[in-house]
């Protein structure tokens, strides 16, 4: 039981980094093409996503990848939420809608 829950942890902390990578390419679009900051902030969503790819692998050698998959979903809620408190992005109720929309469904896959 106590190992499920960590995959599980894993699983959705991975999501997390990967929602990451949202932050690193807005801060991107916000600098001028092929300057310095813009290239730094390339690289970061480049180096983020890298970890993402090896844990990722990592992840998949404990779990189903249907499971794994499924739970990519919850990247989207964690990149909506990132955007709200690091940028000051607004929420609006269609992004409330399809992020209840994402949690019924991981929710009805589990419960199959």
């Amino acid at each position: 039981m106590f190992r499920s829950f960590r995959v599980y942890a894993a699983l959705i902390g991975v999501n997390l980094i990967y929602a990451c990578t949202s932050i690193f390419t807005k801060m991107a679009s916000r600098q001028e093409m092929l300057s310095w900051p813009y290239l730094l902030w390339i690289a970061g969503a480049v180096g983020v996503m890298g970890i993402y790819a090896l844990l990722w692998q990592q992840v998949l050698k404990r779990i189903e990848l249907s499971t794994a998959y499924m739970f990519k979903g919850t990247g989207l809620i964690f990149g909506l939420l990132i955007a709200w408190a690091l940028l000051g992005e607004q929420i609006t109720s269609n992004n409330i809608i399809g992020a209840a929309i994402i949690i019924i469904g991981i929710a009805l896959f589990a419960k199959a």
